[in-house]
């Protein structure tokens, strides 16, 4: 088992996996179900996810959360900025217009994109599924949500990459949440779709799509999206209205304080949890700060006033769903609603209103996503045998392509090369004439189809040189595909010469392609009507007899190099694997100082509890001073000096310590062990003699003899143990009455072997155990 699914929210992440019988959501190791979304940087190792939440408190200044919606975007975006004030580390603008994050650990002063702090939580989820199944973790899938643009969906997979996960989809999260509905569902016919609309309200923004089932497959109709409305802005009309109350009421500054911020942020989402299932609520927050004790109170009804405006947006856009997919609200047959925002009472009833029916909780609001991308990869890794399912999705933003800095209209409709609502895969086979270097850019058709902030350019692509003589008849094929995670590419590019040789028709193997022919980029050809390219090239490619004419003796793949505007390079991930591998490895020796400080602090403890009680009796009063001594010496050591120390020093401690226990541990454990050991050896002296019965006399009196002297010297031996104290070392050990045991059982069962007789039960047994 190697794939899982993942869902990185804004809040909390969720980390699932395919097993027989159904989906598993892997548990932390806090045995919890959902990670908090927090990087947490102390002052030797990083704190993630649970344990970045916890230290967030105590180091408020360099806790970084809700990085999902800085990944991918400039920082001279107004919304980036409004999200950079959440953040209480200093950032800047990198030199690509990108966002560094700046702080100090380890003495040192740090830089981080967004993509390696998203690579950290990755680590850390792919941590848990690694102790989850006792082997490493590469292929997963994982959910984005609809509005990311290319440029943020391969800052994902640069940041999976930095870690080791290999994605085999970056799939949109409601089609995930659609998937892990529709996969169980038996009802669908194969004939009429039946439409179903999935409203996921997250922490930070609103999702919608629309999708068909049928039997055995499902397909994406729309995706509409709010990236502005989730459940923390309704926290922080609850935020707003309380900071400002308490400023009139206890002449307090919440803004002014950021610990004082946080808490109150915890107590608001608390708050509108408890307005969820109650009518009115109250709470109080103790030394919020100026050591002074705050108490609030609201009423659902006060609350959604004040939320008002959001509760407006809540149906935009359902309405922008539905309008795309050019259906009705009477034909949507069932309306889920999911999500941590999706709670809240007031937008149930918008939501029913709006669709005109009761809404559906049939999928766990917070776990779907992660468990619909578990299935996603269960079906696309060669691991898992799972039924056939299709899953068809849909890009939410027009593409288009352009030839040195001008538009390629010939052969495609209005320009658009993949129209909003296109397929996910796609391929398109777009035919050039010759040219020596050509340059092509990716771009959005339509900038309003894009989240605000936005860059309307995509990348840009350099196909060529071509080196050696080629005819000037020459065509270019460029295969430009819309891969599984929604990001544009070319596949290939291939030089046809202008010799003419009859081939069959080809035959794509690629769903949802189509070959369009391009006329040179000129200002002539740029103005001619598509119908009349089309025709020269389709005159110039195929016979009468419908048969491809391949303009080539030879076909020669032609390199390409591409370049995503504002994604890493690979010099840029290389280094920031070293750097990620250099923080793990110095928390893997961070944690393990600590481990070996706390073991040798808990020795100390129970060591000086045991010291005069359980080995009381098997010290003696010189014994017992050296090891209290000792004790204090290294106590007084490990708060003073020993705070900060290496793992050599500790394990030192540690070892000089033993040195005076071992002894007397060894004592009480030999006598506690010594009664057994006596028990078996006289167990078997007895069942051996029972067995001599049946032998011939001379074997007879073989197996006596060896009973009578392992007797004697058990016999022997104990009356010498019995004349030493508890506390001086022991002459009867249980080692050797176990090899005592062994060697009767050695002597006598060889004998009865050789006459056939049967071996006693219990010695056959403690044969077999002995290694």
């Amino acid at each position: 088992m190697s794939g899982v699914g993942i869902d990185i929210g804004n809040e909390n992440c969720v980390i699932a996996a395919v097993k027989q019988g159904g989906v598993d959501v892997l548990l932390n190791d806090e045995s919890e179900r959902e990670t908090p979304a927090v990087v947490c940087f102390g002052e030797k190792q990083r704190f993630l996810g649970s344990a970045g939440a916890a230290s967030a408190m105590m180091h408020p200044k360099s806790a970084i959360s809700q990085v999902k919606r800085l990944i991918g975007r400039r920082f001279a975006d107004p919304d980036v900025q409004n999200e950079l004030k959440m953040l209480p580390v200093e950032t800047s603008e990198s030199v690509d217009g990108g966002i560094l994050i700046h702080l100090e650990y380890s003495k040192e002063s740090h830089a981080f994109t967004p993509v390696q702090i998203v690579a950290m939580l990755f680590a850390h989820l792919k941590t848990i599924a690694e102790k989850k199944f006792g082997a490493t973790v590469s292929d997963c899938v994982i959910g984005v949500p609809s509005y990311f643009t290319i440029l943020q969906r391969q800052a994902y997979l640069n940041a999976a990459e930095i870690v080791g996960l290999k994605p085999l989809r970056l799939i949109h999260d409601c089609t995930a949440t659609a998937l892990s509905y529709g996969v169980y569902k038996s009802d669908f016919g194969s004939e009429a779709p039946v439409y179903v609309a999935f409203v996921d309200i997250g922490h930070c923004d609103t999702q919608v799509c629309i999708a068909a089932f049928q039997a055995g497959q499902m397909k994406i109709l729309s995706h509409a999206y709010d990236m502005s409305l989730g459940g923390r802005d309704f926290d922080e009309v609850l935020f707003s209205h309380f900071a400002a109350k308490f400023k009139e009421q206890y002449n307090i500054e919440v803004y002014s304080n950021d610990r004082a911020c946080r808490r109150l942020h915890v107590a608001c989402e608390k708050l509108k949890k408890i307005l969820s299932a109650n009518l009115e609520a109250d709470f109080s927050v103790e030394c919020l700060m100026d050591e002074k004790d705050v108490k609030g109170y609201i009423k659902r009804e006060e609350f959604e006033n004040l939320a008002s405006g959001l509760l407006e947006r809540i149906s935009v856009p359902c309405k922008k769903a539905l309008a795309d997919a050019a259906l009705t609200v009477e034909k949507i047959s069932s309306v889920e609603l999911v999500g941590s925002g999706s709670r809240i009472p007031a937008i149930t009833r918008i939501l029913s209103s709006l669709f005109k029916r009761e809404l559906s909780r049939r999928l766990n609001a917070s776990e779907c996503v992660a468990r619909g991308c578990a299935l996603q990869c269960a079906m696309l890794s060669p691991v898992f045998l799972v039924k056939e399912y299709e899953v068809q999705d849909a890009i939410p933003f027009s593409i288009g392509l352009s030839s040195d800095g001008k538009a390629i209209r010939a052969g495609l409709h209005g320009g658009v090369l993949f129209p909003k609502g296109q397929p996910i895969p796609s391929v398109k086979i777009l035919t050039f004439e010759y040219s020596d270097l050509l340059h092509l850019e990716a771009f959005y058709v339509n900038p309003d189809e894009l989240p605000p902030g936005a860059y309307p350019k995509i990348c840009c692509f350099t196909i060529g040189p071509f080196h050696g003589s080629h005819a000037s008849k020459a065509i270019i094929e460029v295969q430009v595909q819309l891969n599984l995670h929604g990001i544009i590419g070319i596949e290939s590019v291939t030089l046809v010469e202008d010799r003419v040789d009859d081939l069959g028709t080809t035959d794509d193997s690629h769903s949802n392609s189509e070959t369009v022919n391009i006329a040179p980029v000129s200002e002539t050809m740029e103005n001619a009507s598509d119908d009349s390219i089309n025709k020269k090239f389709e005159a110039s490619r195929h016979s009468a007899d419908g048969t491809r004419k391949d303009k080539a003796n030879r076909r020669l793949h032609v390199p390409v190099t591409e370049n995503i505007y504002g994604a890493m390079t690979k010099a840029e991930i290389l280094e920031a694997q070293e750097k990620e591998l250099q923080l793990a490895d110095q928390d893997r020796a961070t944690e393990l100082i600590k481990d070996n400080k706390n073991l040798l602090e808990s020795y100390i403890y129970e060591t000086r509890s045991k010291i005069f009680s359980t080995y009381l009796s098997f010290s003696s009063e010189h014994e017992r001073k050296d090891v209290s001594r000792g004790l204090k010496e290294t106590e007084e050591w490990l708060y003073d000096d020993g705070g900060d120390e290496t793992v050599d020093a500790y394990s030192a401690k540690l070892k000089d310590l033993k040195q005076l226990v071992d002894p007397i541990e060894y004592r009480y454990k030999d006598r506690e062990a010594r009664p057994q050991a006596t028990r078996d050896l006289l167990s078997c002296i007895v069942e051996y003699r029972m067995s001599a019965d049946s032998l011939p006399p001379q074997d007879k009196e073989l197996v006596i003899n060896e009973c009578n002297k392992a007797e004697q010297w058990l016999r022997e031996m104990r009356q010498q143990q019995d004349l030493y104290p508890k506390n001086s070392d022991p002459v009867l050990i249980s080692i050797d009455i176990q090899s005592k045991t062994e060697e009767l059982n050695s002597v006598c069962q060889k004998v009865l072997k050789s006459n056939g007789s049967p071996i006693p039960r219990d010695e056959g047994t403690d044969k077999q155990n002995t290694p």
